[in-house]
């Protein structure tokens, strides 16, 4: 059974969802793209990683040790009972662990002799690329700069209403040009440099086919991203975790979204 909604499903959005799907929507990328590529290319799937921190407190316990605990003196054995000393000011101890966290994107790739080299990177935008002050938002911004200023083609794909705009996408002059919208792709071909191809659409819309640029002389390839989101849906668990018309949408619809949201289901 597919979705009930036409295009992207709103309910896929919640923090606790769309993880799984970012992670489906990057694998089956790389699938429809892979037999459509032409030699000399290539998709591969890479990740970025990095470690966030994370900080609790525990109130302080006073430990005292057995005579089997205790270390015996030097020079024999039998002697005294150690004891943890208590101070009349008691510490807070802070256990500080961290938690390791892979993104994945698509590299687009091109064997040219010998020599491999990335011709597009086609990235999906988390929820953590969209959350300000994030470390995962750090590392995003910081790659997107330095490919605006490489030659490598940057295709940014963002399935999130809610959370910052983050694609180089300038978000008031497209809304000049083409309206509002919900969910946007954003193409900056390495050739083109001053140019932003850009496929704007809304939760009623069908996700675009959108054109993945190679080597200039080669042209693009088609990606049809309807079927990509099809096809994770009906690989993932969605049809049986989505509490469709009880549970909320998060982040909530627009009061117009929301009532034909409601007629669907």
């Amino acid at each position: 059974m597919p979705s009930p909604f036409p295009g992207m499903d709103p309910y896929l959005e919640h923090p606790a969802i769309f993880p799984g799907l970012h992670d489906r929507l990057v694998t089956y990328i790389s699938e429809a793209l892979q037999p459509k590529l032409p030699e000399p290319y290539y998709a591969e799937i890479s990740d970025r990683l990095w470690v966030e921190f994370a900080g609790r407190s525990i109130e302080p316990d006073v430990n005292v040790l057995s005579r089997n605990d205790a270390p015996e003196p030097a020079g024999g054995s039998g002697g005294g009972i150690a004891v943890a000393m208590r101070t009349r000011t008691e510490p807070i101890l802070v256990t500080v662990s961290h938690d390791e966290f892979r993104e994945p994107y698509v590299n687009i790739m091109a064997r040219i002799g010998e020599q491999e080299r990335i011709v597009a990177t086609i990235e999906v935008l988390s929820l953590t690329n969209k959350t300000p002050g994030a470390h995962g938002r750090d590392l995003y911004r910081r790659k997107q700069q330095e490919l605006l200023g490489s030659r490598v083609h940057l295709v940014e794909i963002d399935l999130l209403r809610g959370g910052e705009h983050t694609t180089a996408l300038p978000l008031e002059r497209a809304r000049e040009k083409v309206g509002e919208f919900d969910y946007h792709v954003c193409i900056h071909r390495f050739d083109r440099f001053v140019d932003l191809y850009v496929y704007p659409f809304t939760v009623r819309d069908l996700l675009p086919e959108i054109a993945v640029p190679l080597l200039p002389q080669h042209g693009a390839v088609a990606l049809d991203l309807q079927e990509v989101f099809r096809r994770c849906y009906d690989a993932g668990p969605y049809r049986r975790r989505v509490r469709y018309g009880a549970a909320e949408i998060v982040p909530p619809l627009a009061e117009e979204h929301a009532q034909w949201a409601a007629g669907l289901l």
